[in-house]
């Protein structure tokens, strides 16, 4: 599951780093927080960025250089042993291992993640009570009385 979460995310970076530029488009977003304003984002670049940014806080030198050489720049498995002189298993390891740890990131960030990316790029937001919310007791109604019977 996490490696499936890796290759969603990991297609959209790729979808939003090959499209012309002149196609982004700046869109006015909602900023949740104490103020609560809106604010002008370009999603795609943001996005871009966020992917390459925490894949590189994430990843450790040796696993970065295969996420670079492999996700970033493209090589094939091939080029990719022969320039960082290591065995195909080897390599391979560490791409399950990068989609793993990158796929399990992408889902856990806080406060705002990558994964789902509809709510990344402003579909439904997921929201949580929060904790200071007061907890809401329905009051019981009052007995019914039974209805009056007539003589007559």
């Amino acid at each position: 599951m996490l490696r499936g979460i890796f290759r969603a995310c990991y297609a959209r970076f790729r979808h939003c780093a090959t499209k012309e530029k002149y196609m982004s488009k700046v869109t006015l977003t909602f900023c949740a927080g104490k103020d609560r304003r809106l604010t002008w984002a370009r999603k795609d670049e943001d996005y871009v960025a966020d992917f390459c940014l925490i894949s590189r806080r994430t990843l450790d030198e040796f696993e970065y250089k295969v996420f670079r050489f492999h996700f970033l720049l493209g090589a094939d498995w091939k080029l990719c042993c022969r320039q960082m002189k290591i065995d195909r298993g080897t390599f391979f390891h560490a791409v399950y291992r990068i989609q793993q740890k990158l796929g399990r990131v992408f889902r856990d960030l806080e406060p705002y993640s990558l994964f789902p990316l509809d709510e990344y790029f402003g579909g439904s937001v997921r929201k949580t009570p929060s904790p200071k919310a007061p907890e809401v007791i329905e009051m019981p109604r009052p007995p019914v009385a039974p209805p009056l019977l007539k003589t007559a």
